[in-house]
Formats: C-alpha cells, structure tokens, sequence
C-alpha cells in the first residue's frame, strides 16, 4: 500500500505592525501619543509637520541600520540634535521616540522600543541616550539602559543596543522591522535623469535615483508577476496604453519601456523619457506598494495624477496590499483621496500646528465625529478643518 504523505504546509510568521506612536520634543512636536492601523492618513496645513511626522519612521530605520548607520550618524544626517528638538521644548528638552509593535491587527504590543536623546556638555560623545528601554508581551521589560556598565563608561551611551549585533541578539526582531521601513517619493525628473545628481546618490533613494536599475536587479519571475499587476492596472489608467517592460540599451542602462496601440502594426514604443509624471509616478507607487511587506511611508501618492485615478487609488492601493499584508501611512491634502468613504476617522490623523503640532485621531472630535455618522467622507467632514485660518483672504492680497 502506498505511504501517505501529506504536504507540508508553511507556517507564516505573522508580520508586526507599528500600533502606536508616542514623541515629545520630536521636530513639531512637543507630545504625541496616538494609535495607528493597518492604514493612517495625515492630514494638517502646510508646515503643520506631516513629513516630520513620517520622519520619525525614518529615523528609527536609520538607528536600526548595523552598517552605513546607528544613533549618531541618524542625528547628523538631520543637521544635529537642535535642528531635531521641538522649538518648544523647554525645562525636559529630552528628545523621545516609542513605538509599541504588535502582530498585524492586534493592537496588544508584542513589543515596545523606546529611546531618549539628550546633548550632553562636553565629553567625547555630547550627543548621549538619556535611556533605551524596550519590553516584550512575555518577559516585560528586558532592557534599560543607562545600566551599571554605562555609568562607568559613558562612551557607551553615545551607541544605541538597537545598532549593535552583539547586544540587540533578544530584541533583534525589532531592529530587522525598523530597517524594512520604507520611505517613497518618487521624482520623475530624477528617474529620466539620474545622472544629473551623479555622486550625490541617497542611500535610502526615496526619490528614485536607483529605481530602475532596482527594477532590474529583482528576481526575474518576482519583477514580471509585479510588472503584470502594474500593466493590468495601466491599462485601465492610462489611454492606449498596451504593455509594459523593463530593458537595458546598447549602453548598459535600464529603462522602462510602453508599448501603445497605434495605427504600425506593432505600435508604438515609449521610454520614461517620454512618459508623463503622472505615469512614471503611478508605476513607482504601485512598484512601492507591491515590493514593500513592512511599513510604506507615502508623501502625496495623488500628484500628478488625474483626479478620476485619484479617486480609484486607494481601492487599488488596498487590493494591492492585501497579499503583502503591509502597513501603509500616507500624508495627504487631496480632496478627492479622502473622498473614499472607505477611511474611517480612527485611522485620519489631524495635525493642528500650535506651540508644538497636536496630532489626534479624527474621530476624537466631536464634530467631525458628528458628521462622519452622518455619511460624510474625511474629505468633507475633516479636510475642512485643516484650512489655514486666514485663507480666504489670499485671494485679496496685493502683490
């Protein structure tokens, strides 16, 4: 009789998601304790600090990173420890970061990281941990630093356990999500031209130096089940749009390549060179999505686009990221985005700039609340309330 065998099935580790953020004294922002989903939405007047609050993100990516990174490069690469601290930071001026990190939609942490940055006077590492403490569901708090071995060396303080190989080895889960963390902000100028910033390229490349090159060193069979999702929802954006690839030229250099439907036989062949902004911006978006299973931080995803793909994006966004199950926060001032009365209040995030930005979900306000029940969208019941309060009197300024 013939053995039975039974496939094996692959057990998926559940992926973290950040569930909450806390700062104080971080850029903006003088204190900020607020919950985030699978999905967030910043929303705020201009300068409120909606790229400062991404930048957060960032920040504990760059810590994280054991080579090219680490506490002091992150803190320079931002112009020092002052350009960071809140300007309205007074007697505790300790710069703060927390984040708790639970399994997908739970929003019981299964970690908690926390760091703490202060200047401290003099000394061979005046920029120093004030602390670094981290906690796990099971065993609660296993690190906190400063510990009898910092008191003794305070050179030791100058380096965060989070960067260092040999002491994050019972947290290091945590510094492998902080360094997937992915920022993107595509410029279409630098994608047609990225030998105009030849030198200055940008390790984390956010606006697109690298990307196609990026594209063409994935995996072949992973690139084209990508590139066919993009072609699929190309051909629904994009007038006469018919197919989509990536290729190298006599020189050596990657270019993407769309073939349109034309009156020759074999139609018409186009290079980024000659793509619009909204098309290069739409395939790097969606690219971003589809290759990011961690954290995506997104500035403006609607620019240059056309207002009836605008409208459509977050539906596709979302049926894009059900496979990788990431986490998505997007900062935003589109009208037609927020329009999708899909976004619910507990995932808008509401900048409010004062002395230090406030930032609250929108549907701790009771009037946004209100008309949120009511069957508005976001973009009707919140986008308001984000308008500068003397706005209308732009329009009667004499230049």
């Amino acid at each position: 009789m013939a053995k039975a065998t039974k496939a094996r099935k692959r057990v998926r580790k559940p992926r973290l998601m950040i569930s909450r953020i806390k700062l104080k004294n971080w850029r903006n922002f003088g204190e900020v304790d607020v919950p985030l989903g699978r999905r967030a939405f910043l929303i705020g007047p201009n300068a409120s600090g909606k790229s400062n609050f991404l930048d957060a993100f960032r920040f504990l990516r760059d810590v994280a990173k054991s080579e090219g990174g680490g506490l002091q490069k992150a803190v320079a690469d931002r112009g020092g420890l002052s350009k960071i601290r809140c300007l309205a930071a007074r007697r505790h001026s300790d710069v703060m970061i927390e984040v708790h990190l639970s399994r997908e939609e739970s929003q019981e942490p299964l970690w908690k990281y926390a760091i703490s940055i202060r200047q401290e006077r003099g000394g061979t590492n005046p920029l120093i941990l004030a602390h670094e403490r981290v906690w796990n569901e099971e065993e609660g708090q296993i690190l906190n630093r400063p510990d009898k071995n910092d008191l003794k060396d305070r050179a030791r303080l100058g380096q965060t356990f989070l960067e260092q190989i040999n002491a994050n080895q019972k947290f290091r889960d945590i510094a492998r999500f902080f360094e997937s963390v992915k920022y993107m902000h595509l410029v279409p100028q630098l994608i047609r031209h990225p030998e105009t910033f030849a030198g200055r390229v940008i390790e984390e490349d956010p606006f697109g130096q690298r990307f196609l090159e990026d594209i063409l060193q994935t995996n072949g069979k992973v690139r084209d089940s990508r590139l066919r999702r993009i072609q699929e929802a190309l051909a629904c954006a994009v007038p006469q749009f018919e197919k989509l690839s990536i290729v190298r030229d006599e020189r050596g250099i990657a270019h993407l390549e769309i073939i349109y439907n034309h009156w020759r036989a074999k139609g018409a062949k186009q290079n980024e060179e000659q793509f619009s902004d909204g098309t290069l911006r739409l395939i790097g978006l969606l690219w971003s999505i589809l290759a990011c299973d961690s954290v995506l931080l997104l500035e403006e995803p609607e620019l240059s686009l056309h207002t009836a793909i605008i409208r459509q994006l977050l539906a596709l966004m979302w049926r894009m990221q059900q496979k990788r199950k990431g986490q998505l926060i997007i900062s935003t001032h589109s009208y037609d985005l927020l329009s999708d009365k899909g976004i619910g209040g507990e995932e808008t995030l509401l900048l409010t700039p004062g002395e230090g930005t406030r930032v609250e979900q929108a549907s701790r306000n009771k009037v946004i609340l209100a008309m949120l029940e009511s069957g508005m969208s976001i973009a009707d019941a919140a986008l308001p309330v984000t308008e500068p309060e003397n706005i209308r009197q732009l329009s009667l300024f004499n230049v």
